[in-house]
């Protein structure tokens, strides 16, 4: 069995499936993934939604730069949710800011409360939505993503955690499960591990913080029908909730920093979360019936982490993806394969230095 691979990708979440549609037509690629599934730590976990104001403006650059694939390719990612801002009463200066930030259109509390029917009367003071917004099927973008990768020669390869890199020459050696495997060039799509993957292969980190969020399943609040409701941020996401299945997302929106890890919720911070939530409705929570956590990695500028490392250019960057990764993954993946291919990328030349890792160095 030939052990050399033009490109090896290490992460399996949504930015490795994602680097591998991409890399795969350019020269014979390999995935490695640690654990038995794709997308098993925060993408497997995230209430993705697609909102083109959200994140700073290379990140909506790259929001606007995907809309067109998620809209129409491979059957289309998104569905309509809009988006439902609400503020307590006394919150008006923040909530004006922030409305206008995300462009937000005031509505009364009459027609937030026909959207979403338990807002309390006396604590929900101010309301505001987007019409434009979607949810976003993220297991169907994974497969769509590895379907393409496959189509093109890519071997996806599970249980395969990276344990040495090293240097062979041109040639990158990499120890992946009980195998070792060399490659011309090596993307680190390792999420969370992005930085300890980087030193592995002694090249500088560029200071990766992964953020803990968590997440509570209810059941449906008064057995009611959730098909229609908008996803509901609460003013400074002190919470946020997401229709799912006949079911209720309820996110704390903590962001805490964490060692990288298989996440798990706190208890403490998912119930003092589940009381903000209360706290704004009329119908209590009366069980949690699922509850989960994952890693939203960001780097220090809050922007993603897209090309070759200045020190190493054979060594590429795909990290940093933070809450953005499903939405700008159609674009940050074309914008990888343009520099790995040394085509000239679509995206503005602000927009691709801005995500470059040599603004770290």
């Amino acid at each position: 069995m030939d052990d050399l691979f033009d490109v090896l990708i290490i992460g399996g979440g949504v930015a490795g499936v994602a680097a591998a549609a991409r890399l795969s037509p350019l020269g014979k690629t390999l995935l490695v993934e640690s654990e038995p599934a794709l997308a098993y730590h925060a993408s497997g976990r995230s209430a993705a939604m697609f909102l083109k104001a959200y994140g700073n403006p290379a990140v909506r650059a790259l929001n606007e730069a995907s809309e067109d694939y998620l809209t129409r390719s491979d059957t289309g990612i998104l569905s309509p949710r809009p988006v439902l801002l609400i503020a307590r009463p006394g919150e008006e200066v923040a909530f004006q800011r922030e409305s206008a930030e995300f462009g937000f259109t005031r509505i009364s509390l009459k027609e937030a409360r026909a959207l979403v029917p338990i807002l309390h009367p006396d604590r929900v003071a101010l309301a505001a939505w987007r019409k434009d917004s979607s949810a976003l099927d993220t297991d169907l973008l994974i497969q769509n993503f590895a379907r393409t990768a496959r189509a093109h020669g890519a071997e996806l390869r599970l249980n395969a955690p990276v344990s040495a890199i090293s240097r062979d020459g041109a040639l990158w050696r990499v120890r992946a499960g009980a195998q070792e495997v060399r490659a011309r060039r090596l993307v680190n799509a390792a999420g969370a591990w992005a930085d300890p993957v980087a030193e592995m292969a002694g090249v500088p980190a560029i200071g990766i913080t992964p953020y803990r969020r968590s997440m509570a399943q209810i059941p449906a609040p008064g057995e009611l029908d959730l098909s229609g409701w908008p996803f509901i941020d609460a003013l400074g996401e002190r919470w946020y909730a997401k229709p799912d299945a006949g079911k209720l997302i309820v996110s704390p929106a903590e962001a805490h920093p964490m060692p990288p890890h298989d996440a798990f919720a706190d208890d403490m911070v998912l119930a003092e979360g589940l009381a903000r939530y209360e706290e704004m409705v009329t119908e209590p929570v009366t069980r949690v019936e699922h509850s989960w956590a994952g890693l939203r990695s960001f780097a220090p500028d809050r922007a993603l982490v897209i090309g070759p490392d200045p020190d190493a250019p054979d060594f590429l960057w795909f990290a940093g993806q933070g809450g953005y990764g499903f939405q700008t993954a159609a674009a940050a993946s074309q914008l990888l394969a343009d520099l790995a291919d040394g085509r000239p990328p679509s995206l503005p030349a602000a927009v691709v230095t801005a995500l470059s890792p040599a603004r770290f160095r």
